[in-house]
Formats: structure tokens, C-alpha cells, sequence
């Protein structure tokens, strides 16, 4: 067992805690991102003044199971998020549909920030990623779950398509996060790629939905497997949709700048 006594300050990164111990801790001020915390118990803590942002299921905070809740709210708050939460191939052109016109506001508004203050685009808020920075990530993102895991392709990717942070680098994979296209390059390349999935979605039946598809060796995400096609497509809905909500959120930070 390694004892630490005052670790005030600290940073860790890329460490693996698994069944770790904490007992009369102090976690005030501390950060946590990109954390899987799954099967964690906290008992007898203080959580006050506390954000949480991430994918909340089965969370239980004195007794009573909250993810319902918060799931409920979400949806109330975000007009047209319960439809990316599709059971049927109508379902998922509908919700296409809809991402497709908010994400033409979202451009929009971009085109104007750019227009007011070239550069801005490329801007992080916080550290996260830069507007077309977003953009590459959801190229990448359509890349390995539609055209990779769902339609074979086993090397899909474009030069300025951006992986997530935390994927293991390989040669193979593109992984240029200093790259600056401009907002119409970017464009391009994931105008292309929604493209793919449209042509998908025009094709696709109930029959489709309910099957498989078949494992797809190589580098990159998502591992060499079987995946329910509906998981396949329902990743891209939830990247999209959520991607959307943080360059909306990260635009009205750049325009106030």
C-alpha cells in the first residue's frame, strides 16, 4: 500500500486509480476531467457547490436514484434532444433532420464571429477544443463509426481528421491538432462526411436497424467488433448533438471577447 500524505496541487494524468482508498480526504477545488468513475461509492462527503457535467446513469445521492431526473430536465430544457434517442429508421432521418438545421444556425453564427474577428474560430475556451477544431472531430467521428465500423472502410480517415484526446496515438492515424483550416476547409471535409450518413439514413430500414455489423480490423476507435447498428448510428446522433451544445456554449464565450 503507498501512503501519500500531502499531495495539495498536484496534477495526475494518464493513471490508473482502480480500487483505490480515499478516507478523510480533502477534495476541495479539485478538478476532474475525462474521468471514468464507474462502480465508484461515495459515502459521508460534503458535495456542495459541485458541477457535474458527463453521462449520468444509475446515480444514487441519498437514497434516491437521480439520473431519471436529470435525463427528464435535460429534456425539457433542450427542445428536440428526446429525438436523438431514435427506435426506428424514420426516427433517425428525423433526428438528421433536425441536427442538420441546427447545426446551419450554429455555422451561421460562426461565419458571422469570423467575419467580426478573423481567427476566432480557431480560439479554445477553457482548453477545450476550438470551433473548427469541433468540426475535424466530427469528421473523425463519422469516419470510424459510419464509414469505418458500419461500412467497412478500415483506414476512412482524412489528414484533418481529429481523434479524441484520450485515443492512443498510432502512425496511422491522422492526428494534427495544431493544423488551422480555414472555416471553409473544414467545412468541406465534414459537409463530406454527413454526406455518408445521409446516403445511409436514406437507405436504411428497421430491418438494418435491429442487426449488426461486421468487425473491422485495424488502428483507431472503436475496437475490432460486432456492434448493433442502432448503437452505431445513435453514437453519431449524441456526438453531434452534444458537440453542437459545446460550440454554441464556447461561441457565446468568443463572441463576448
Amino acid at each position: 500500500m503507498t501512503d501519500f500524505r500531502d499531495l495539495r496541487a498536484s496534477t495526475f494524468e494518464s493513471v490508473d486509480l482502480t480500487g483505490s482508498t480515499f478516507r478523510r480526504a480533502y477534495l476541495n477545488d479539485v478538478t476532474f476531467q475525462n474521468i471514468d468513475m464507474v462502480g465508484t461509492r461515495i459515502h459521508d462527503v460534503d458535495l456542495i457547490d459541485v458541477e457535474i457535467t458527463g453521462e449520468i446513469r444509475n446515480v444514487t445521492i441519498n437514497g434516491v436514484e437521480v439520473s431519471g431526473f436529470v435525463e427528464a430536465e435535460l429534456d425539457r430544457q433542450q427542445p428536440g434532444r428526446a429525438k436523438m434517442r431514435p427506435t426506428t429508421a424514420d426516427g433517425f432521418r428525423e433526428a438528421w433532420d433536425l441536427l442538420d438545421e441546427l447545426w446551419a444556425g450554429t455555422v451561421e453564427r460562426a461565419r458571422a464571429l469570423e467575419a467580426r474577428r478573423p481567427g476566432a474560430l480557431h480560439e479554445s475556451v477553457d482548453g477545450e477544443w476550438s470551433f473548427i477544431q469541433t468540426l475535424r472531430h466530427l469528421a473523425y467521428a463519422t469516419e470510424v463509426w459510419v464509414l469505418r465500423a458500419l461500412l467497412g472502410d478500415p483506414r476512412p480517415w482524412h489528414p484533418l481528421s481529429l481523434p479524441f484526446d484520450q485515443m492512443t496515438p498510432h502512425p496511422e492515424v491522422p492526428w494534427d491538432r495544431a493544423a488551422r483550416p480555414d472555416l471553409d476547409e473544414a467545412l468541406a471535409l465534414r459537409d463530406d462526411r454527413r454526406a455518408a450518413v445521409r446516403r445511409v439514413l436514406d437507405d436504411l430500414t428497421d430491418e438494418q436497424l435491429a442487426g449488426e455489423t461486421t468487425p473491422v480490423e485495424g488502428p483507431s476507435w472503436p475496437p475490432a467488433r460486432a456492434y448493433p447498428v442502432r448503437e452505431v448510428l445513435s453514437t453519431i446522433l449524441n456526438e453531434e448533438w452534444e458537440h453542437r451544445r459545446y460550440a454554441e456554449r464556447d461561441l457565446t464565450v468568443l463572441e463576448n471577447r
